[in-house]
């Protein structure tokens, strides 16, 4: 049988998130594919645009920056979904559209610094540890809603939600109630004045889950370009 290519993976992948959403009667096409690109091929990121894919993932900063001047400004949306060091927010405020992973108010403030005096507004998601893993990135529930109060400040950054990665499981409930929860962490900050519509969750082992407990973004990588080499 002959391999998948990248513009049938992301062909298939459409097709699927489109069911999942009737099936969980979801509104059509509320759920975007972002293709995770970390570590593949500016060939393979071209062969992903040319099936019609408009947004990746990328999770080191110079590799984003790299990729977004070689690939020019075809009308690709770049997100940085890796963990951010302050030494590297001048290169996700030039290259990055949108940033998933803000879990605390210091690199906020870098990258306010850095596009200070632009007209370039970066969208922006609050990363949540529900489950306070030493190993993941992100702060508790509690502590979101005074984060997210000082980010709606800075001028050039947009809240749009919250991303979150689960523990892995492998059945769907275990998987939509941790999704559950970031989905009610959203509906509450939104009933306290908030104006949030991202919830950035699931990635190629829990999509369905999360598209069942209403992710408007699943990050899928592997399920599109194959394993990495």
């Amino acid at each position: 049988m002959a391999q998948l290519t990248v513009s049938d993976q992301i062909t298939k992948l459409e097709r699927h998130l489109r069911e999942l959403e009737s099936v969980y009667h979801r509104e059509p096409h509320s759920v975007k594919l972002l293709a995770v690109s970390k570590t593949r091929q500016v060939s393979e990121v071209k062969a992903a645009i040319a099936a019609g894919q408009a947004a990746f993932g990328e999770n080191y900063a110079q590799e984003l920056s790299d990729k977004s001047l070689e690939i020019g400004p075809v009308g690709v949306d770049w997100h940085f979904i890796g963990a951010l060091q302050s030494n590297k927010a001048k290169l996700i405020a030039q290259h990055a559209n949108w940033i998933h992973t803000i879990d605390r108010l210091k690199i906020a403030k870098r990258l306010q610094h850095h596009l200070a005096g632009s007209d370039k507004i970066l969208q922006v998601c609050i990363q949540l540890n529900l489950d306070a893993e030493e190993t993941k990135a992100g702060i508790s529930r509690d502590e979101l809603p005074a984060l997210a109060e000082q980010i709606v400040e800075l001028e050039n950054l947009e809240l749009r939600g919250l991303m979150s990665i689960p523990k892995p499981a492998s059945d769907i409930a275990s998987q939509r109630r941790h999704f559950a929860k970031v989905r009610q962490a959203l509906e509450h900050l939104n009933q306290n004045g908030f104006a949030l519509d991202t919830l950035s969750m699931g990635m190629s082992g829990d999509y369905q889950a999360a598209v069942a407990e209403g992710t408007t973004m699943v990050r899928i990588g592997t399920a599109i370009f194959g394993k990495r080499r």
